[in-house]
């Protein structure tokens, strides 16, 4: 490339930059980064086991989360009683120093204020409400400020409201996250913070100094608990190049710290308690937290299990069943259970998680669940994957009483759906969430979503290897799972890697990582490698935007993805994903597909199912035509030749001349070719469209409702090149948990796979030229002072074949 066209383009980075068309965040947006991580990392968890404790100044009783509501018990154990009754979530509640009042969070899935409760009357009093996120309520000492973290400048800083005045004050000013504060008598306040340079608890001065007590990678759980006596805190921290946290503690002024818990989950949420004690949550192996205790020097932890619980209420059992429309046997499935007053209900032994798009709370049943609920009125709602229409009921819940409720999924409809495997291929079991789970949880979750196929994937965070013991984990009976690895180059593009024995070292490299910032290697090598051991690559979560050729240059692609996909070192790109844009990634692999690209679609939801907030495994998915019986091995060939459709909720039957996806269409140039296409769907869409090479031949109004619907026509064979179906648009429902919904076929090709049409691969090689001019630049800005021969020389055999095409 010429020194002035790289000028130019490096004058475009700019506008190459990816903008965000991941799912929908339906509370404020805060900060520059991944939203799901703001979510997932900083908001609230709820369980129906005891979360965020905090004991009274006296030391005699505890308060904690549970069900989405306060409760308070004696510090040493006994009945819990519950203290708030509304429809929103509770959580993180702390003390009045006088013993009587307690600060907390109330959480409407849209927005958390702060509010306070004076336990003597029950008396509810927002303290800090409005629009912006409000979190991590402290009493001052005295007791006459309250501190709390806000959202109202866009970043999470630190705040301090006086009660006498009413004056609010920032504490915190920088760009960043700034969390759970606990003031000091001086006047300082300890925190964690979060500043992209790693994640801190740092303790902020009356004067605004700032001094870091200590530093982690990407310290997600990191929130410290200073001691009564102000003289040292409690901070769970990850163990390095582990997926394991551990409790630590510290002096106040700094220093070497002392570890007293590690193994059997995360202690997280501290809390100091009597004699020297803390508390902590931790969550089994199946994400249910417990409440535990152990000495500040150490030793052995003990739960703090409650032996009662005191709803101050009549409460009812409620036993929901669920059943695919005329089978009587009961099904797992996907399950949501709300009360009179909308507040979601929790089952005893079952991780609950919140959808993020929809926000409802949901479990996963067996086929049958018992729930217990303030008596009155519930709803209740259950789905099962993308081919049954949800099932609801409501009715009325007698106090004391125990009522069955069955909800009917019926099938959407279409042609039969036998030997047509669903998988989810990008997700992570650990991913520095508040749950550590072992892989056998996930087995529920894909009973309930109709999961047939299940590829976790290990990869780091940052330096930290997550998973890395559980790989070569696998489960040959249904359904299946085998784990792979999500390779994380940030600058290259992140690939991941199924079907695979041996892990790619390093995990990671290029710029902004450690070590190995500056190395001039390619993704070619760990996708080759993967070849090598008969397993299948793809390019994950791609494009961001929804048009990445529609500015004056390219944006929002991989570096690496044109001159791998160009060189035919990709097998699959994920199409479908939460955390990408589905319209924008299809552009960028028509062009691929345009000048003979072979590359499959397939699909992951990028969802960390150790995470309280996160949308469901499986809710984007692929299907893959598989002859019986099922294996691991045919289903990943199926996958790799694309006999497959990606989906978010609609399901798809394409036949062209009577062929099938994955298959090439034997016709000659200017032939009428015969389609028909199926829509079976639960979920309403916007259009329906057939592309003969990346254009739209044919396109209709999509479904105002679910059902199924037949389409048929004929299009012009081309000289070379593909066919496939689509559909796009419209709004996001259950079962659905993706911003918009959309389908897409795997191509059938013409003549034969890899085929062109000369004037369709001449217009993509164009501006495949285009993304790789950007990919250069790119290059050459972020490793200038180091040679890159590799990674230049990938780009320059790219380039050499499409300029050939292009002319």
């Amino acid at each position: 490339m010429t020194t002035s066209r790289l000028a130019a383009t490096v004058a475009l980075l700019a506008c190459a930059l990816p903008l965000s068309a991941q799912w929908t965040n339906r509370y404020q947006r805060i900060g520059q980064g991944h939203h799901v991580y703001v979510e997932g990392y900083d908001f609230p968890t709820y369980s129906v086991g005891p979360t965020y404790p905090a004991v009274s100044a006296d030391g005699a009783t505890i308060a904690f989360s549970a069900r989405g509501w306060l409760w308070t018990m004696n510090a040493a154990g006994g009945p819990a009683h519950r203290v708030t009754r509304s429809a929103g979530l509770d959580s993180r509640p702390a003390w009045h120093p006088g013993g009587r009042r307690i600060a907390f969070v109330r959480d409407d899935t849209r927005n958390t204020d702060i509010l306070e409760i004076d336990l003597s009357t029950g008396a509810e009093t927002v303290l800090v409400g409005g629009p912006a996120a409000q979190l991590d309520p402290a009493y001052s000492p005295g007791g006459d400020a309250v501190y709390y973290a806000s959202a109202e400048g866009g970043d999470l800083e630190i705040y301090r409201l006086d009660f006498a005045s009413g004056a609010k004050s920032r504490i915190t000013d920088a760009r960043g996250l700034d969390l759970r504060p606990q003031p000091l008598a001086d006047g300082s306040v300890v925190h964690a913070s979060k500043r992209g340079g790693g994640d801190e608890i740092a303790v902020t001065d009356a004067n605004g100094v700032r001094r870091v007590l200590a530093l982690a990678s990407i310290a997600s759980l990191a929130r410290p608990a200073v001691s009564t006596d102000g003289r040292r805190l409690a901070v769970p921290l990850p163990v390095q190049s582990r997926t394991e946290w551990a409790l630590q503690v510290m002096d106040v002024s700094g220093g070497p710290m002392t570890e007293i818990v590690s193994g059997g989950g995360h202690p997280i949420m501290p809390a100091w308690g009597p004699g020297d004690s803390i508390y902590f949550s931790r969550a089994d192996r199946h994400g249910v937290f417990g409440l535990w205790r152990i000495a500040a020097a150490g030793g052995v932890a003990e739960p703090v299990t409650p032996t009662s619980w005191d709803w101050k209420a009549a409460t009812t059992r409620v036993i929901v069943r669920t059943q695919i429309t005329g089978v009587d046997d009961p099904v797992p499935a996907r399950l949501r259970v709300v009360d009179k007053d909308g507040h979601p209900a929790f089952a005893l032994g079952h991780q609950s998680w919140l959808d993020g798009q929809n926000g409802d709370v949901y479990t996963y049943s067996p086929g049958v669940l018992e729930f217990e609920i303030p008596a009155g009125e519930y709803r209740a709602v259950a789905s099962r994957g993308f081919e049954y229409l949800p099932g609801r009921t409501q009715g009325t819940a007698s106090a004391g009483g125990v009522t069955s409720a069955t909800l009917q999924l019926a099938p959407v409809g279409g042609p039969s759906m036998q030997d047509w495997y669903a998988g989810d291929h990008h997700f992570h079991l650990n991913y520095g969430g508040q749950a550590l789970l072992a892989p056998e949880a996930l087995v529920p979750m894909m009973r309930g979503e109709d999961l047939d196929v299940a590829t976790p994937l290990s990869a780091n965070l940052h330096t930290r290897r997550i998973d890395e013991g559980y790989f070569g984990w696998t489960r040959t009976e249904a359904p299946l799972i085998q784990f792979g690895q999500e390779v994380r180059s940030h600058f290259l593009g992140h690939t991941g890697h199924i079907g695979v024995n041996t892990l790619y070292w390093p995990w990671y490299w290029g710029p902004g990582y450690p070590v190995y910032g500056q190395d001039d290697r390619s993704n070619v090598e760990a996708l080759q490698q993967t070849r090598k051991q008969g397993g299948v690559t793809a390019y994950v979560h791609p494009v961001t935007v929804r048009a990445p050729f529609g500015g004056e240059a390219p944006r929002g692609l991989p570096l690496e993805l044109v001159s791998d996909a160009v060189l035919g070192d990709v097998d699959t790109i994920e199409l479908a994903c939460l955390w990408s844009d589905e319209l924008g990634t299809a552009d960028a692999w028509y062009r691929l597909l345009n000048v003979g690209a072979r590359i499959a679609p397939s699909a992951g939801t990028d969802a960390m199912v150790d995470f309280f907030r996160t949308m469901a495994m499986g809710t984007t998915r692929v299907y893959v035509r598989v002859p019986r019986p099922l294996t691991m091995a045919r289903y990943l060939d199926g996958l790799r030749a694309g006999r497959s459709f990606v989906t978010n909720g609609p399901l798809l039957h394409f036949k062209v001349a009577a062929l099938e996806p994955g298959e090439t269409v034997p016709t000659s140039t200017g032939a009428d070719v015969p389609w028909e296409l199926t829509v079976a769907t639960a979920v309403p869409f916007a259009r329906v469209e057939v592309l003969v090479n990346g254009a739209v031949v044919w396109t209709r109004d999509g479904a105002r409702q679910a059902g199924s619907q037949t389409y048929r026509g004929e299009v012009t064979a081309p000289s070379g090149g593909w066919i496939a179906a689509r559909v796009h648009g419209g709004t996001t429902e259950w079962p659905a948990m993706d911003s918009y919904p959309f389908a897409h076929t795997a191509p059938l090709w013409f003549g034969s796979a890899g085929s062109m049409d000369p004037a369709a691969a001449s217009r993509a090689a164009k501006e495949l030229l285009s993304a790789l001019d950007v990919a250069e630049a790119r290059i050459r800005q972020s490793y200038a002072g180091t040679e890159t021969p590799v990674l230049l020389g990938r780009i320059a055999l790219a380039r050499q074949k499409l300029q050939s095409l292009a002319r």
